[in-house]
C-alpha cells in the first residue's frame, strides 16, 4: 500500500502542466483529540492521495493544520471526505484569494507533537477557553477603537510583506517567541485595554487567546480565520480593508496581494519591493525580498559568495555541501548580515513604548 510520494516535484510539476485543469489552494486547521495520530496520518494519505490532493498537513493527538492544494473537478468529493470525519464535519476551509496550479508539488502528512510549533504546556490552561473570535466587520471596529492594542501573532518576515494598520509586528523569528513578549510588555493594561490578535489562518490565535487568557488578560479577541477570511469577507460585503501589502503564505507562492501598496523593500537595493525568494544557492536557501533587477544582478542570490558557488559547475557544488548540514539561514527567515536593508520590526523592548504612544 503507498503510503509516501513517488514523484518528485519537477515530475508532478510536469504533470500538472499537461492536465492543464484549475486546482485551489485551500487551508484549515481544527483543535481535536486524536487518539492514533499515525493511523489518522496514514488514512488522510490513502484518500487525499487518490484524489491528487498535495499539501503539507500536520497531524497531532491535539488536531490538524492543513494547508493543500486540490484538483477543482475533485473539490466536491474532497469535501465529502471531511465531512464524513466527525469532528471536520463542516470545518471551516480558507480558499485561497490568489490561485496557483503549483502551489503545492507533493502531498506531505507528517505526525508532529503539536500542530503549531508553540512551546506551551498545554496542561498548566485550559486550551478551550479562548478568547472572542471577531469577523471582517468587528474586527474593523475593534481596530479603531483607542482602548485596543492589536498585535500581529505572525513573524517577522510574514509581517514585512504587509500588516494591518496600527498593529504592533514583534521582531520575532517564530512563534513561540512571540507569546511571552507580549505578555511581559502588556502586562500593565491586562484588564484596562482590549487585546486583538490576528495570523495568517487563525491558527496560531486559537492557542495564543486562550494562553493570555490564562495569563490574566480580561478582553481577548481573535480575527476568525486570520487575513485569508477577512479578506473574503471584505471582498463580499464590501468592507474597508485595513490590511496593507502582501499576505505571506506557506506554499511555494510566498504570497497573495490583498492590497497595492508596497511597505517592503528590496533587501539588496532597497527598492519598493515585497516579492520573497529563496536563494539559487543550494548550500544557502535564505529566505529574502528581491527586486527583479537584483535577481538579474546576482542571479538569484543573496551574496556575492553564493552568486559565486551557484555559478560553479553542479558537481562541484555537490562535493562541497558534501557531509554539512543546511546553512542555519535556512530557517533565519532573513537574518543575515549580507541583506543590507533589512527591515527593522518592533524589538520586545520597544513595543511597550510604542503601545503607550500610539493608543493612550
Amino acid at each position: 500500500m503507498q503510503l509516501y510520494n513517488t514523484l518528485s516535484a519537477k515530475e508532478r510539476e510536469k504533470l500538472i502542466e499537461e492536465a492543464g485543469k484549475e486546482r485551489l489552494t485551500i487551508s484549515f486547521y481544527k483543535y481535536a483529540h486524536i487518539a492514533n495520530p499515525g493511523i489518522f496520518r496514514n488514512h488522510l494519505f490513502i484518500h487525499w492521495n487518490e484524489q491528487e490532493v498535495l499539501g503539507r498537513i500536520y497531524v497531532a493527538h491535539e488536531g490538524i493544520n492543513a494547508q493543500l492544494s486540490v484538483p477543482a473537478e475533485n473539490f466536491e468529493s474532497f469535501k465529502k471526505h471531511l465531512d464524513s470525519i466527525t469532528f471536520l464535519e463542516n470545518v471551516r476551509l480558507n480558499i485561497a484569494i490568489e490561485q496557483d496550479n503549483k502551489s503545492f508539488l507533493k502531498l506531505k502528512v507528517k505526525v508532529r507533537e503539536k500542530i503549531v510549533a508553540d512551546g506551551l504546556n498545554d496542561k498548566t490552561f485550559d486550551v478551550t477557553n479562548k478568547g472572542v473570535h471577531v469577523g471582517a466587520e468587528k474586527f474593523n471596529e475593534l481596530i479603531e477603537d483607542p482602548d485596543t492594542v492589536l498585535v500581529d501573532m505572525r513573524n517577522h518576515y510574514e509581517s514585512e510583506i504587509g500588516h494591518f494598520k496600527n498593529a504592533v509586528t514583534p521582531d520575532v523569528d517564530t512563534f513561540r517567541d512571540s507569546l511571552d513578549i507580549i505578555e511581559r510588555d502588556l502586562a500593565e493594561h491586562k484588564e484596562d485595554k482590549k487585546l486583538v490578535m490576528y495570523c495568517t489562518g487563525g491558527i496560531r490565535c486559537e492557542k495564543a487567546s486562550a494562553y493570555y487568557k490564562h495569563k490574566g488578560f480580561k478582553n481577548v479577541y481573535q480575527l476568525e480565520g486570520g487575513i485569508i477570511e477577512y479578506t473574503r469577507q471584505v471582498k463580499s460585503k464590501d468592507l474597508e480593508n485595513k490590511f496593507l501589502g502582501k499576505n505571506f503564505v506557506f506554499d511555494h507562492r510566498r504570497g497573495e496581494r490583498i492590497s497595492e501598496d508596497v511597505i517592503s523593500n528590496c533587501h539588496q537595493c532597497g527598492k519598493p519591493c515585497d516579492t520573497h525568494v529563496n536563494c539559487a544557492n543550494e548550500a544557502c536557501h535564505l529566505l529574502f525580498i528581491q527586486c527583479m533587477e537584483c535577481a538579474e544582478a546576482m542571479q538569484d542570490c543573496c551574496s556575492l559568495d553564493c552568486k559565486e558557488t551557484h555559478s560553479l559547475p553542479y558537481e562541484e557544488q555537490k562535493a562541497l555541501r558534501k557531509g554539512k548540514k543546511a546553512s542555519n539561514k535556512i530557517f533565519k527567515k532573513g537574518r543575515s548580515e549580507v541583506l543590507k536593508y533589512k527591515k527593522q520590526h518592533f524589538s520586545s523592548a520597544t513595543i511597550y513604548a510604542i503601545f503607550t504612544t500610539s493608543y493612550l
